[in-house]
């Protein structure tokens, strides 16, 4: 039986069952004051507490389905190999800039083959990043890569990606656990892909609520925030091309979806999204409350598959990962089958064999999707980017 085996979640639960029906029947003869009562009276509770933890455990697991096998939640499912496959068929509203504040600045090394052990492959800093028209302010990190300090460097701009968390996600996992700086540093020094400036950011602009990446009536404006506010901030602080056609944006889970959300709505902010494990339309519960103010067209502007039927198809090049054992994967196929239909939209997947909802799953995408996706932003030579 699978980890995700509804006879295995059956299982567990009736040894759950069983086990408390035990322990009650069994306490009173291990009520003496011997050794032997004392250990099986807390035997007999930690098996009874052990089975109902793993009861919940894979009810919780088959609900968010975040680990697939065994061997994905012990870290040793590598998803088999696979490849990017490319779907594509031949054929100035007078508000502030805001700014960037610098909080912190740290070298990234570089940790592989052929590189000294002083090699650096850039800086991360930690900033605090506040939008000129939203008045919103976010923590994030920059990832600075190797050479940008360079004086010889000093009139050139860089292309930027948008790396969000999924919800309720922190920027320090982006570093430390999905490691994008390390990442970025490894493919730019092996020459995979060209140098590029990384923020790296939660998708919710109003903690604890998770807006969608929207603009929500009468409340905090996500959309503006990320596709107008963040490059005008950006670009207050850091050398980089303030054009459409350099950026690009990437998330996993909620930061999936808001990565082509936003390259699907603001075409002319972002040239290309990558969305690994995310889905296809705006989630409503608990913890985003009222996202549309009543409004169907508002909720309909917020399902990408709504978008693709039946607005015109916009410029942009999508990369859509997910692995056949994830609960979203007919939806992601159905995504780019209608994507793939409606050029100029050009849609790419990187589709695992196996994989869960979770970190280990998107730590063996990454190393393609990062590429991939700096392949698309192109900075113009022209003045004021």
């Amino acid at each position: 039986m699978g980890l995700t085996s509804r006879k295995l979640e059956l299982l567990v639960a009736l040894l759950a069952v069983a086990s408390f029906v035990g322990t009650i029947w069994l306490w009173p003869k291990l009520s003496s004051r011997n050794w032997k009562a004392l250990l099986g009276r807390v035997g007999t509770l930690l098996t009874s507490q052990l089975l109902s933890l793993m009861a919940i455990g894979l009810v919780a697991n088959n609900w968010g389905g975040f680990y697939s096998s065994f061997s994905d939640l012990f870290g040793t499912d590598q998803g088999g190999a696979t490849s990017i496959v490319d779907h594509t068929k031949p054929t100035s509203d007078g508000k502030g800039a805001g700014g960037v504040t610098v909080i912190d600045s740290k070298p990234v090394a570089l940790q592989m083959g052929g590189a000294s052990s002083n090699a650096r492959g850039g800086t991360v800093e930690q900033v605090s990043i506040h939008g000129g028209s939203t008045d919103l302010d976010e923590p994030a990190f920059v990832y600075l890569p190797a050479g940008y300090k360079d004086p010889a460097n000093a009139h050139k701009k860089y292309p930027v990606m948008i790396v969000f968390t999924g919800y309720p996600g922190t920027p320090e996992n982006l570093v430390s656990r999905m490691k994008y700086p390390t990442i970025a540093a490894q493919a730019i020094y092996q020459k995979k892909m060209q140098p590029t400036v990384m923020v790296l950011m939660r998708p919710a602009v109003a903690m604890p609520r998770d807006n969608e990446c929207q603009d929500i009536p009468g409340g905090p404006q996500a959309q503006t925030f990320f596709a107008k506010d963040l490059r005008r901030a950006l670009a207050t602080q850091y050398d980089i091309s303030t054009d459409g056609k350099a950026w690009g944006v990437l998330g996993d889970s909620t930061g999936g979806y808001c990565a082509l959300s936003l390259a699907m709505r603001a075409p002319d902010s972002f040239t290309a999204a990558v969305s690994l494990s995310g889905y296809y339309k705006a989630i409503q519960d608990s913890t985003t409350g009222d996202l549309f103010g009543g409004s169907q067209d508002l909720r309909n502007q917020a399902d990408l598959m709504w978008r693709v039927q039946n607005l015109p198809p916009v410029p942009v090049s999508l990369l859509v990962t997910s692995s056949k054992t994830e609960a979203d994967y007919k939806s992601t196929l159905a995504f780019i089958k209608a994507v793939s239909a409606k050029p100029p939209f050009t849609i790419s997947s990187l589709m695992l064999e196996s994989g869960g909802h979770n970190f280990n799953t998107w730590n063996q995408e990454t190393p393609q999707a990062l590429p991939w996706l700096a392949s698309k932003l192109v900075v113009p030579n022209t003045a004021g980017t």
